[in-house]
């Protein structure tokens, strides 16, 4: 038995110290480019979002709106730069959907726009809220 051991230890101990050839080939399941991409790709889509949101809570409708309610526009707009996965895609589709309502300059902020300003405002304010 313990010559076995002997025998079997140096080709554990060698087989171990040395790496395999096929470790040192190491192949990748995506291409480094693919993810690059991707990972521009992602940072574009947040970057669009949140101007959408800037733009949004830019107009002066929306201020206006915030200030009837009493709601701090600083504080939602430095809320609005920290949010990142789903709550940046809620946010941005709220604000799109303020910035198509409200383009040319339109001044008629009818029910359903402004209703659509105060749900942006507080899915902002939430989202600090529970952070």
């Amino acid at each position: 038995m313990r010559m076995l051991r002997m025998s079997v230890v140096p080709v554990l101990v060698a087989l171990t110290a040395f790496p395999s050839l096929a470790a040192a080939e190491q192949r990748h399941a995506v291409a480094p480019a693919a993810l690059a991409a991707a990972v521009a790709g992602h940072t574009a889509k947040q970057d669009a979002d949140r101007e959408s949101i800037r733009q949004a809570l830019a107009r002066p409708e929306v201020s206006e709106i915030a200030a009837k309610t009493g709601i701090d526009m600083t504080r939602v707009a430095a809320t609005a730069e920290t949010l990142t996965g789903a709550d940046l895609e809620r946010a941005a589709a709220a604000a799109r959907q303020v910035n198509d309502s409200l383009v040319g300059g339109a001044s008629n902020v009818v029910i359903s726009t402004t209703t659509i300003i105060i749900a942006l405002l507080v899915v902002i304010l939430i989202i600090v809220a529970v952070d």
